[in-house]
Order: C-alpha cells, then structure tokens, then sequence
C-alpha cells in the first residue's frame, strides 16, 4: 500500500508555530503546536527571539510527524505578517530581537511622516496607510539606532524579511532569500502596482535595496529544504503568503466579491477586488491578495482591535461569565438588549473610523438591564464593526458581497454567526475545517508543487459549510444600524 502523499503547512502565528500534515483529502492527519516567548521590553515594544521562532517549528514540526510518517511533497508557510527580522548573510544568526507588528515604537516617525506631508504618496504606491503597524519604520529604526548595524547592512552583509523569508532562509539552510507579494505588500517598501520593491520608498526610509528578498509568487518551487529533521533533503517549498490572505484563500474567495471575517482578539476582513487594486476612499487597506500561476488578485482589508477580546473583558473585568463559552447562553437567554449597546473602543476605533481618541462606551442602561443584557449586546458590538466595515468596503469595491465566509475561535458561537447574518443581511458561512490559514498554505503549496490530484489546488474547494441565512428585513437592519452609528458619536467625543 502506497503512504498518501502530505503536504506541510507551517502557520507561525504571534504566540506560537502551528504545523499540520494534510493529505491528499485536506484530512489533517498530524499536528503540532509549539510557543514562543513573547517579550515586552518597555512599554509600546513587542519583540520575539528569531531563534525561538525557528525553535518552535522544529518542535511543531516533530509533533505532527509521531502521528504522520508518510512522505512529505511540499511545504507551505504562512505566517503573522509585517514582523521584522535581520541576519547576517554570512552566518544566518540574526543580528537582534524580531520587532513584531504589534510593536508601537516607531509612532513619533510615523507622526513625523504624516506631517511630512508623505501618507498620501505612500497611500498610492502601497495601499497601507502610516502607521507603526508596518515593516518600514521598524526596519527603519533598527538601522538609525545602530550605526554599526546600518554600516553591515550598507556593505550588503545583512538580510532583511518578514517572517515568512526567514523560516525559508533556515528551510533552506542559507540557499535562498525570498519572500511572496502578500508579504512584501505589508512591507510599505513595495510598490503594489508593478509588484516590485520601490526604489522611492527604500530611499524615503533608507533601507538599502541590498537587504531586500527576491519576491516571488504566492505558488510555485521558491526553494528546497535542506538539512531539517522530519523533512526529507529536497521537499519543495511551494506555498507561502501572509496569513489573513492564506485564509482568504483556504476560505475559496477566489473571485471578486468574496469576502472573509476571521475572528480573533480583533476582527479581520478581506474582501477579493480582482486584478486590479482599488484605492479605498474609506481609509481601508488596499493589499495584495495572491499571485498564482501568473495571476495576481488583490483585496482590501479592514480590522477592528476589539472582537474576541471584548468577551474576555466580560470574563476577566467585569467578573460576568465564568468563560468565555458561557458568553453564548446568557446572551441567548434574551430576546433583545432591551437598547443597551457597547462600543469596544478600548484602544479607539480601527477601520473604518480611524479614531484613535475614542474609548469604550456602554449605553441605553436602565434598572431592568442584567448581565444577559450586557452579553447579547457585547455579540452585537462585535458583529456591528464587522458590518462598518463591509459596508465601507462594498462603497470601496463598488459592489455587494453575497455572503460571509467566517473563520477563527468566535466561529464557535452560534448566536454570534447569526447575529452576524442578521446585522450584516447576507449569508455568513463557517467551513467544517477551521484552520483555513494553514489550509491556505497547503493549497498554494500543492498549486505550486503541481499537485493535480490534490483537491484543493484550484483554490475552489471547500470543505462542509455550516450556513447561517439573515432572519430581519432592511428596516430592523436599519434600526440597529442608527442606534451604533449614535453610540459611536459619543464615543469618539
């Protein structure tokens, strides 16, 4: 009997490296899961250990080999995006901490920036707006702050990438410097027009071209792997891309109009504009989506800081639930909020406002409102960002969407997906196979590797959906809408 043939697909997230083995069915038949230290150095810095990193993959990697023993044909990466690595050509030993995107200390050069009068020219070539979200600045920083480490790296004995061109670096044992468009997009060094890095923007943050990865597709053969156990010397690395766009394309929104929510600490939304980016009028993200087989697709993003967090804040601020599961039944044990709303702007309010002074707001309290109350209306906060922003980016795109693919720990909650398709007026649809990043990874991978005999190669297939269809008319819809829109008013007072 012949060993299916597996496909790798490596997800290094924020707080840990997640490694699944799938076979030619997308059954996930080995997997591994591995930490990595977080460290906050001072306040607004976040950073990781490159080593621990590649440490965490190693370890995922042996995990999800005790249970899968069968060969490897490919490998896919993707993994958290804008984080900031640098090494040394010569050795691979990287030269200081990974400034993780979340880190905040290049703020006053982004504030530096906007008054230079610079976001709207890096709006153009980029789609990204100024914000210490992105590599630039950080990249930017390390070199200013280190005359030694900018002399290195003018003399081209530095490389520079994002998580994704580091683990390849490693996979490949120093044979190859590459990193895919999704990623390089997040960079704000790369010009998402001809798909190229910017001479313009590498000047305008002095970054030395020389650092930079060679970009390459989302699909195809990037590298070979090289001396790394449970990989066999020669599997192809075949697959790569950031990781909301690996999920967009494990979710199979393909075509234009598809869109996608993953529901995490915060919300992301990624809605598939075709093959020409759309400048957002709304102060949402225009982004790379993928390039496969010679194609590139582009999307528009948008986030909201606060989405599964607020159900945390539920559990470990305010004491009203014992975990974050309870959430569901106590919110379903009401009909309706009885006009209470919640604003999460805990750390002001994301896409599409933009208003970093607002802060978190409860309102329409009376002596009849109870924590059943307080519950049902944190779900509908949730889901109402959610709503803003596909309607911002329906005006962007100029077109509706037809439904909701859904992805990530809140996915769970029943109540929450309904609400969502009742809020939103669409169909919300949530896979049977919850992990679509990695499943993403994998199916670029098996595009890439040539893999026809593997379903999901043509990005199209989609596992068993759970289907949750709108119970309101527009009024009600519209009813809801006006009571958010007033309490975001007085939230951002």
């Amino acid at each position: 009997m012949v060993a299916p043939t597996l496909i790798a697909a490596i997800d290094q997230g924020t707080t840990g490296t997640t490694v699944l083995l799938l076979d030619e069915n997308e059954a996930i038949v080995g997997r591994g899961y591995s930490e990595i230290p977080q460290s906050y150095p001072l306040p607004g810095r976040v950073e990781h250990e490159p080593n621990a990193i590649w440490n965490s993959l190693l370890v995922a990697l042996a995990q999800a080999r005790r249970t899968a023993a069968g060969p490897i044909a490919a490998v896919g990466i993707t993994n958290q995006r804008e984080t900031v690595v640098v090494w040394d050509r010569e050795t691979g030993e990287a030269v200081g901490p990974a400034l993780v995107w979340q880190d905040r200390r290049t703020t006053e050069a982004c504030e530096e920036l906007r008054r230079g009068g610079h976001e709207a020219r890096l709006q153009a070539l980029t789609g990204l707006l100024i914000d210490p979200y992105f590599s630039a600045t950080k990249l930017a920083w390390m070199l200013n702050h280190d005359p030694a480490l900018r002399a290195r790296a003018e003399a081209g004995q530095l490389a520079f990438g994002t998580v994704d061109a580091y683990l390849v670096w490693r996979l490949s044992g120093g044979r190859a410097h590459v990193t895919d468009v999704s990623n390089a997009a997040r960079t704000q060094l790369f010009d998402i027009h001809k798909l190229s890095w910017s001479p313009e923007l590498c000047g305008l943050f002095q970054v030395p071209m020389t650092m930079l990865p060679e970009v390459v597709p989302c699909a195809g053969v990037f590298a070979q792997v090289r001396g790394v156990a449970g990989l066999d010397d020669g599997v192809v690395i075949s697959g790569m891309a950031g990781d909301q766009q690996a999920a967009l394309f494990g979710q199979g929104c393909v075509n234009p109009g598809d869109a996608k929510c993953t529901f995490g600490t915060g919300s992301f939304l990624l809605m598939n504009v075709g093959h020409a980016p759309v400048a957002s009028k709304s102060r949402l993200l225009t982004t790379v989506a993928w390039t496969v087989n010679a194609t590139t697709h582009y999307a528009l993003e948008g986030g909201a800081f606060v989405c599964g967090a607020l159900v945390q804040w539920l559990r470990d601020g305010l004491g009203l639930i014992n975990q974050a599961a309870d959430v569901e039944a106590l919110a379903a044990s009401v009909a309706d909020t009885q006009g209470v709303t919640i604003v999460p702007a805990f750390t002001g309010l994301g896409a599409p406002h933009w208003k970093p002074e607002a802060r978190g707001l409860i309102c329409g309290l009376t002596r009849g409102t109870t924590r059943a109350h307080l519950a049902r209306a944190a779900l509908e906060a949730m889901a109402m960002q959610n709503v803003d922003i596909v309607r911002a980016m329906e005006a962007d795109a100029g077109r509706p969407i037809s439904v909701l693919r859904v992805d990530g720990g809140a996915t769970g909650n029943n109540l929450l997906m309904q609400m969502q398709a009742d809020l939103l007026g669409v169909p919300v649809e949530r896979p049977a196979m919850v992990e679509t990043t990695a499943l993403g990874a994998a199916r670029l991978a098996a595009v890439g590797a040539g893999l026809k005999a593997w379903p999901g190669a043509s990005g199209q297939v989609q596992s068993a959906m759970t289907r949750f269809e709108p119970r309101t008319n527009k009024a009600e819809r519209d009813a809801h809408a006006e009571r958010w829109q007033r309490a975001l008013t007085q939230a951002a007072l």
